[in-house]
């Protein structure tokens, strides 16, 4: 798999010759230093972006071709997305923050906000439903979004820098709550440059200059 970008007269190969492979319910994290690559992986991972050549199969589909509409649908359908700076609603309360990507999927109100009530109690932050992202902790704002990836039971869980706007203490409970959801079962995909985060991971994946430099199995994971 290739990406190229057209900068004015250069022409930037991000992803060049990239070949991965990531099976249900693995638990991997991706890392390289800036300009390796690994932000244009991730979002041909979570489908924000389509390579330049070679295709992305996920769950048995080529989303390789699809336009902006279907690309938009799987990602909602297939993929929960956790960032760095959470991305909630200032002046929605945690409960509508959660329930937003059933809106775009038609679920009426009383079930979406019961699915909503149960993922936030899931993470622990039954107490907090009604509070707004600015009457909330770093800590309790990622788990606001962890438990906003979840609501519609995805394929994958695409964590970006998960941790990278909080404490080291914040950070360790955040990488614990990672650690039971990939035990549940989902497939998890950390896109990080904190080596200490990647180590929870299962797997990590190395990326320099737009290639794979290593993937290699972590077999003493950290336990959060």
């Amino acid at each position: 798999m290739r990406r190229r970008y057209v900068i004015g007269t250069n022409v930037v190969n991000a992803l060049d010759g990239v070949s991965l492979t990531i099976n249900k319910g693995e638990y991997i994290a991706i890392m390289g230093p800036s300009g390796s690559g690994k932000s244009t992986l991730m979002n041909i991972l979570g489908c924000l972006d389509t390579p330049t050549s070679g295709t992305y199969v996920l769950n048995g589909v080529d989303v390789s071709e699809m336009g902006d509409d279907e690309l938009s649908d799987v990602r909602n359908r297939e993929i929960g997305f956790v960032f760095q700076t959470f991305n909630l609603m200032p002046r929605y309360s945690a409960v509508e923050n959660v329930a937003l990507p059933l809106i775009y999927n038609g679920v009426g109100l009383r079930n979406r906000t019961h699915r909503a009530e149960t993922a936030l109690e899931n993470v622990g932050l039954g107490d907090r439903m009604e509070h707004k992202p600015n009457e909330l902790s770093g800590g309790q704002r990622q788990r606001v979004a962890v438990a906003r990836a979840l609501i519609n039971d995805p394929s994958i869980i695409l964590a970006d820098e998960p941790t990278g706007n909080l404490d080291t203490k914040t950070s360790i409970d955040i990488m614990s709550l990672f650690e039971q959801i990939y035990k549940s079962g989902n497939t998890i995909i950390v896109v990080t440059h904190e080596e200490d985060i990647a180590r929870h991971a299962r797997r990590i994946v190395r990326l320099r200059d737009g290639k794979i430099e290593s993937d290699m199995d972590n077999p003493n994971p950290t336990m959060a």
